[in-house]
């Protein structure tokens, strides 16, 4: 959220999850525009890994809630961060490569 505030962008916690444990999900928008989700989860050999989906591959907002809702009830303790910021793509690069 500091590095998307940093840079002029806009953060948001719509739902919070248990400060040491939970997945990471973040709706990535451009002005406004919604770009993808960007998913900290972790992995079958028990570490955490970063995964993107592009907007076109959640199919619209139905299907953005449906996910939404589908990770709430697997997992209680995740949580939901929406950003506003410029260059998504260059912002989920650097995420990607960073953890």
């Amino acid at each position: 959220m500091r590095r998307a505030e940093a840079t002029g962008g806009f953060a948001m916690v719509l739902r919070k999850g248990d400060p040491d444990r939970g997945a990471l999900t973040l709706l990535l928008n451009e002005r406004g525009e919604f770009r993808g989700i960007l998913e900290r989860e972790l992995g079958p050999d028990f570490t955490y890994e970063w995964t993107f989906k592009k907007a076109e591959e959640s199919q619209g907002s139905d299907s953005l809630r449906e996910l939404i809702a589908r990770r709430q009830r697997f997992d209680a303790d995740s949580w939901l961060i929406e950003l506003d910021i410029a260059e998504p793509e260059r912002f989920i690069a650097e995420t990607i490569h960073s953890s």
